[in-house]
């Protein structure tokens, strides 16, 4: 697979690294800002539990439905320009949150932010391709840092700033960060029309989108994908609960547990991207998510109250899949129309797949009145990385696979 010779870092792409930066902050920031304030937000109008629920249920079912519809959009619209849409719509939507004056319309201002984040999603990694092919690790691990770092920021800051002026004042604040996001891709749509003309959206064989499902390659990365997002979403819904539950610690100290679980996260980002680009080590980070994964929960089943930290910490590992994965759509696609096809059936699928699993183990709770069956059942999901992670490890891209299988591109 052939690879663009590098060149340094800022020639002549000095905005599409600060575009990416920002889109990647806007992406996560609004998605993380609003849970920490519904006690606030409680005061001014009821928020029900059912509406909680939905929003906690919205981010995976929204970025699977757009991811599935953004490559169409792409086609259409083209990356840069569907980036200025995409944090317009966030912006609006943080807007509409920050204002919202029941919870009905808390509730749409959200779904509307959790749309252009799933469009999003799908973006960056082809944006990464198009503007540092030369950089794809390192242009990885900026982004999935910066997003680890607005995952955890907004909601250390969010219950200060709103008891020094107000929760929409909180809320709203990000919407500043997804306008000025606009800005360099708002440059950078301008100057490839002035550079391509009415050649500037690349046309697309019909179908690129479902030949994704008739590829290894990409059932591979997807399934590592649904993985690295199960552990996440079930974690964040139920391990404060199993840690209170089995290990017998306290609601406090299973909320710092929860922490230590989500900063796992952001070494991974930092070093995976780096490791999988420079050392090809697919194969063997696929083997460290497993057996970390894994040995997590032998300790939640068989010595929960040993050392939950450790437990807390070795399962946290798991989803380094995520960053990596994230490196893999670009090296493993070699034209921009399979990147955007590749990300978009990776992310949607993946992320429809974890939507079912936080209330999918809720109910095997309920029914066993135990958290061992539910264990398993992530250890199993867990499991499933070992034969994607064969397939993922090797050096060929979808275009590859498919002229192997069926002929021309």
């Amino acid at each position: 697979m052939s690879r663009s010779p590098a060149r340094p870092l800022w020639q002549g792409r000095t905005l599409a690294l600060v575009g990416i930066v920002l889109f990647a902050f806007s992406l996560r920031s609004a998605v993380a800002s609003l849970s920490p304030l519904f006690d606030h937000i409680g005061e001014d109008f009821a928020v029900p539990p059912a509406v909680i629920g939905l929003i906690g249920t919205a981010p995976p079912v929204c970025f699977a439905v757009f991811g599935l519809v953004t490559p169409a959009l792409e086609r259409r619209f083209g990356l840069e320009r569907l980036a200025v849409a995409a944090m317009a719509v966030v912006t609006l939507g943080l807007i509409a949150r920050a204002v919202a004056p029941n919870s009905a319309l808390l509730l749409a201002g959200t779904a509307l932010i959790f749309a252009a984040v799933g469009s999003g999603n799908i973006l960056l990694p082809p944006l990464v391709k198009r503007y540092f092919p030369d950089r794809i690790g390192l242009l990885t691990t900026v982004f999935s840092t910066t997003m680890a770092v607005a995952t955890f920021v907004p909601p250390l800051i969010a219950v200060p700033v709103a008891d020094a002026s107000d929760w929409h004042f909180s809320l709203g604040l990000w919407a500043v960060f997804a306008v000025v996001a606009m800005i360099p891709w708002i440059g950078l749509a301008a100057r490839r029309k002035a550079a391509l003309g009415d050649d500037d959206i690349e046309a697309a064989a019909p179908g690129v989108l479902r030949r994704m499902w008739r590829l290894p390659l990409a059932w591979a990365l997807m399934v590592g994908f649904a993985v690295s997002s199960t552990v996440a979403y079930t974690s964040f819904a139920w391990l404060p609960t199993i840690l209170v539950d089995v290990a017998g610690v306290t609601p406090a100290l299973a909320g710092v547990l929860l922490s230590l679980f989500a900063f796992m996260g952001l070494p991974a980002s930092l070093a995976v991207p780096l490791l999988v680009t420079r050392l090809n080590a697919t194969r063997a980070l696929f083997a460290v998510s497993v057996v970390t994964g894994l040995t997590g929960i032998a300790g939640l089943l068989l010595a929960p109250a040993a050392a939950p930290g450790l437990w807390v910490a070795l399962l946290g590992l798991a989803p380094l899949l995520f960053p990596m994965i994230l490196v893999l759509l670009g090296l493993r696609a070699r034209t921009h129309e399979g990147s955007v096809a590749l990300s978009g059936f990776t992310q949607s699928v993946g992320y429809a797949i974890a939507a079912v699993f936080p209330f999918g183990i809720g109910l095997l709770h309920e029914a066993t009145d135990s958290w061992s069956m539910p264990l398993v059942v992530l250890a199993a999901v867990i499991a499933a990385a070992i034969p994607a992670g064969v397939i993922a490890a090797r050096t060929h891209t979808v275009e590859d696979d498919w002229e192997r299988r069926h002929g021309a591109w």
